[in-house]
């Protein structure tokens, strides 16, 4: 795993060969951190990272300089190795909770929002389709806030509520949401 730019840029982390994780790919990875550079204020944003895998995208989004990152994973020995990284990093904005994603958005009341909350969900989770509506019905998103969810190409989130825009890089493509 690499972060690509930023504050821990250029660095590399050695991932399990034992992993089941489908990391996004460093060229779908920079072309999505090139548009959220662009609308993206990182000294104040908030940051949820869903499905977490390596921690590839939350590692990102720290070293962009967001002011907080949560990472949850359910699998734990990739929440281990999230949490391994983050030590080495040692920047206290970042957090990782090892819970099963659906049941966390589902648990009681969450007391905070997030400026970008990315979701990366298995692409043959049985929900994936809902994924988006459960996310935006949890009241996660902050005004304003923007939700990316990583999917393969054989599902549309067009007709979904709060969808903006959607990126295709490769077999890789990122739907778009917003709260508003």
């Amino acid at each position: 795993m690499r972060i690509i730019s930023g504050k821990y840029g250029k660095r590399r982390f050695q991932v399990p060969t034992t992993f089941r994780a489908r990391p996004t790919t460093d060229l779908a990875k920079e072309a999505l951190f090139n548009i959220l550079n662009n609308r993206t204020e990182w000294s104040t944003c908030r940051c949820l990272d869903l499905f977490a895998g390596t921690g590839s995208i939350g590692f990102e989004m720290l070293s962009q300089g967001a002011q907080k990152v949560w990472a949850i994973e359910k699998d734990h020995k990739h929440a281990a190795f999230i949490k391994k990284v983050a030590r080495e990093l040692g920047d206290p904005a970042y957090a990782v909770t090892q819970m099963d994603v659906l049941k966390w958005l589902k648990a009681s009341e969450h007391s905070e929002q997030y400026d970008l909350i990315f979701a990366d969900p298995p692409y043959d989770m049985a929900e994936l389709k809902d994924l988006p509506g459960y996310i935006l019905e949890s009241d996660l998103l902050a005004e304003d806030g923007l939700l990316i969810v990583e999917h393969p190409k054989t599902i549309d989130f067009s007709n979904e509520a709060g969808f903006t825009e959607l990126r295709r890089y490769g077999a890789v493509h990122f739907s778009f949401f917003s709260n508003q």
